[in-house]
């Protein structure tokens, strides 16, 4: 029995382990924190959407995309379902976003633990790893602050730089340069948006339905306004493009927002010039009551040089123009973004040409593997990243397993007894797909 050493007990960490053991090779988990999937406890807002029913190839960026499909064929959403229906998970879909039926991110990792457990996986918390050597042409030492290791192979999962509160410090881009890679940069992605004009802070904690673009992209979502900027989904699928944009040597990235994107600047001057001439006494600021919160009205009145208190029946028609245009077409500037403590993922990371394209095995160093965040590989909201380290973990341990194992493990159906996995000791899909949901 050949032994695997994992750097990491993330998602992607603990699929290579699992994906390996059932392999047969006997495999020892390293994570640096004192307890594994920290990370994984805060995905989703602690609910953990652990993947998407919907798989285009524009919902992963970074590394090229035939490489991206590649990783992601061999481990596709159906067989990530089934996967974690067989060890214990029912899972259900929203609008395509896949939950655990529990709405708790804790039933995810419990049911992994659980798995690790059976598989006989070692997991070894507070171990964090300093340097992957080779000892020979075969041998790997793998060595932490109190220990070395010895290992046939090794699978680096340790992350990015994105959250470093759960782990993700970056160490694992020093060990993968340690082995011979070289990096794209890392660079915050999914992260909350710095804006320039200093008025915005008064929308802080204000969330609305907006459309945005910048860089030639745009979504629609919920924006949330912060003392700094802008965040919410919507933000964090575009604040990829502005930090690339700023990274390029660019001062300054402008974005257009939409704040009533349900309604055409037609309509908005209509319904507007409608309560107007009305004539009743009321306020620009009033004039807007039923149509922004409360907290928008003024900063936006003043944004279009109009005084919140001078009455609405003494607008002009192109006064109210303008007014449309800075509700449908506000234009703000992109000065930056919050820290990698409070992004999501990164952008960036290991090269992929410096990887099989097929089994994620250095190029540079026989025998050690990467998954996860660590390559040049982030997805967008909803699920993909999640998705991006299942298929990368699996891929890594199976191929891991596969190279150091004379037999493979198939293991039986735990429910019926009758064979269930296939060749890689994985659940074969029994169900059409789509239905397993709870």
């Amino acid at each position: 029995m050949k032994k695997i050493i994992v750097i990491g007990a993330g998602a992607s960490g603990m699929l290579a382990a699992i994906a390996a053991a059932r392999q047969g090779a006997s495999v020892t988990i390293l994570e640096g924190m004192e307890k594994p999937g920290k990370k994984l406890l805060i995905t989703g807002s602690g609910r953990c959407n652990l993947t998407n029913l919907r798989q285009e190839p524009d919902c992963y960026r970074g590394a090229d995309a035939a490489f991206i499909q590649g990783i992601l064929q061999q481990f596709p959403v159906d067989k990530t379902l089934a996967f974690f229906r067989e060890i214990g998970l029912l899972t259900c879909a929203r609008d395509g976003y896949v939950y655990p039926a529990t709405g708790q991110a804790s039933s995810v990792l419990e049911v992994l633990l659980l798995e690790l457990k059976r598989l006989g996986v070692k997991l070894k918390c507070t171990e964090k790893v300093t340097a992957i050597t080779k000892k020979d042409r075969f041998l790997f030492c793998v060595q932490t602050s109190g220990w070395k290791y010895e290992a046939d192979a090794v699978i680096l999962s340790a992350g990015s730089r994105a959250a470093s509160a759960t782990g993700s410090d970056g160490s694992g881009y020093a060990l993968a340069e340690g082995c011979g890679h070289t990096l794209v940069t890392p660079r915050e992605a999914l992260v909350p948006l710095k804006i320039r004009e200093g008025w915005t802070r008064k929308l802080s904690g204000l969330r609305m339905q907006a459309a945005i673009s910048l860089e030639g992209h745009t979504e629609t979502g919920e924006l949330q306004w912060t003392d700094t900027g802008i965040s919410g989904i919507v933000v964090f699928q575009l604040s990829r493009y502005a930090v690339c944009a700023l990274a390029a040597h660019t001062s300054f990235v402008p974005v257009q927002l939409d704040l009533l994107p349900a309604f055409s600047a037609g309509e908005l001057l209509a319904h507007l010039s409608k309560l107007r001439d009305l004539q009743d006494g009321r306020s620009a600021e009033n004039l807007l009551a039923g149509v922004l919160a409360k907290k928008a009205a003024a900063p936006l009145l003043q944004a279009a040089g109009i005084s919140p208190l001078t009455k609405a029946e003494g607008l002009s028609d192109a006064t109210l123009r303008r007014l449309v245009g800075e509700i449908k077409q506000l234009t703000l500037t992109v000065s930056g973004c919050r820290s990698f403590e409070q992004a999501q993922v990164c952008q960036g990371g290991v090269r992929h040409t410096e990887v099989h394209p097929q089994t994620l095995e250095s190029l540079k160093m026989p025998g050690l593997y990467l998954t996860g965040e660590l390559l040049d590989v982030d997805g967008a909201c909803g699920g993909y990243n999640l998705q991006w380290a299942w298929a990368s973990g699996f891929t890594a341990g199976r191929a891991a397993g596969q190279k150091f194992s004379s037999t493979r493990s198939a293991l039986p159906d735990r429910h019926t007894g009758s064979p269930a996995v296939d060749a890689d000791g994985f659940p074969v899909n029994r169900h059409q797909k789509g239905t397993y949901h709870a």
